[in-house]
């Protein structure tokens, strides 16, 4: 009884040490955090990731991303007023100075500027609270459930809160447009002013992580004494993008470099193309005795680094096929599967010429005759 006591115990042991192991393979400090795959809508890591909390000036995600797509269409020239200025961080606008959207969203995702915050909400909403209205709109559209905006800016408001969950969400439509992947992306901008025309100010990216991390690609930083330090940041490696958000977080640069490198060296983006696959296939009755099949799919799946080598590609495809074919016909299919579930699937077209059927009905009968031989 005693033996078998002890070997329960032993087995308990082994069993805690392996799940503490598991759990501490990576920790962060951060109150809040998640590591997403925007490339699956996948969760990689998480704690607390749908607590509500302040984000700072992570809310300029958003502010930057509208005012973004509203430039697209109309890049207006903004005159800085009174009403526009804000505490806090800048980028440093004088009253009756004159910019761009475009520019402005410089000043909000490099230099973290209130004030180019403000000014882009006013003069694309007519107020901050009109344009709060536009944030929480776009965010019910991403799926961001637990969020709400009262600021463009992010200062502290008690109404004014987020998740790391949302947040992620939100990064992964952000970097969807191509202006805001390009502007988050570098690590100092020069703004022209179009007022005065000959001022030119040069603004650096607080993302410190673009020097640090060699795969990251986006991110944007925040900090208030009540929020504590906000980070949300894109990174991509060999295909797989992989975003990151901690919140309240005294060592947010390790720790997403550290959930990153978790990330990268369990998963993988794997990528299944069959265009340059091609197939011949008999024809029964047409102008000639084959047919050329192509591929005509390309998946891109993300695995589990363990699981790359275990995937199983399957051609279904009849033995002959009936005239008329014509390109792009679908004659039959290739399907993917690891441990028996189908990831992908793709289908097989006729390619490179028309297979007419034979105008003489003897030489068709004939040629069912011959391939039943």
């Amino acid at each position: 009884m005693k033996k078998v006591c002890s070997l329960l115990l032993s087995l308990l042991i082994i069993i805690c040490d392996i799940n503490i192991v598991k759990a501490a393979y990576v920790t962060v400090s951060a109150s809040s955090a998640i590591l997403y795959c925007p490339d699956n809508r996948q969760v990689y890591f998480f704690k607390n990731e749908k607590t509500k909390s302040k984000i700072a000036s992570t809310t300029k995600i958003m502010t930057a991303l509208l005012t973004l797509e509203y430039a697209k269409h109309n890049n207006k020239k903004v005159k800085f007023t009174n009403d526009m200025t804000a505490e806090g961080s800048s980028m440093y606008l004088k009253i009756g100075e004159v910019v761009t959207l475009k520019d402005l969203a410089v000043g909000i995702l490099l230099c973290s500027g209130n004030d180019a915050a403000n000014a882009a909400a006013i003069s694309i909403a007519g107020s901050l609270e009109k344009f709060a209205k536009l944030m929480n709109n776009r965010a019910k559209q991403i799926g961001m459930k637990d969020t709400n905006f009262v600021t463009p800016s992010g200062l502290d408001h008690q109404d004014h809160y987020s998740t790391a969950y949302d947040m992620a969400l939100l990064m992964a439509v952000a970097l969807e447009n191509s202006d805001f992947r390009r502007i988050s992306s570098m690590k100092s901008a020069t703004v022209n002013f179009t007022k005065p025309k000959d001022k030119l100010a040069t603004y650096s990216n607080h993302n410190r992580l673009l020097s640090t991390y060699p795969y990251c690609i986006s991110g944007k930083t925040g900090y208030t004494m009540a929020s504590g330090r906000c980070l949300v940041t894109a990174s991509k490696k060999d295909g797989l993008t992989l975003i990151c958000v901690t919140l309240n977080d005294r060592q947010d640069w390790k720790d997403h470099t550290a959930l990153y490198d978790y990330g990268y060296e369990n998963y993988v983006m794997d990528k299944l193309d069959d265009r340059d696959v091609y197939y011949e296939v008999d024809t029964v009755g047409g102008e000639y005795s084959t047919t050329t099949l192509g591929g005509n799919g390309v998946s891109k799946v993300v695995l589990k680094a363990e699981d790359i080598n275990k995937v199983k590609r399957k051609v279904y495809l009849d033995n002959f096929i009936y005239a008329p074919v014509s390109d792009g016909n679908k004659v039959g299919t290739i399907v993917y599967t690891l441990n028996k579930e189908v990831i992908a699937k793709h289908s097989i077209i006729a390619v490179n010429y028309n297979n007419k059927r034979k105008s003489n009905f003897f030489e068709y009968i004939k040629g069912i005759f011959n391939n039943a031989i």
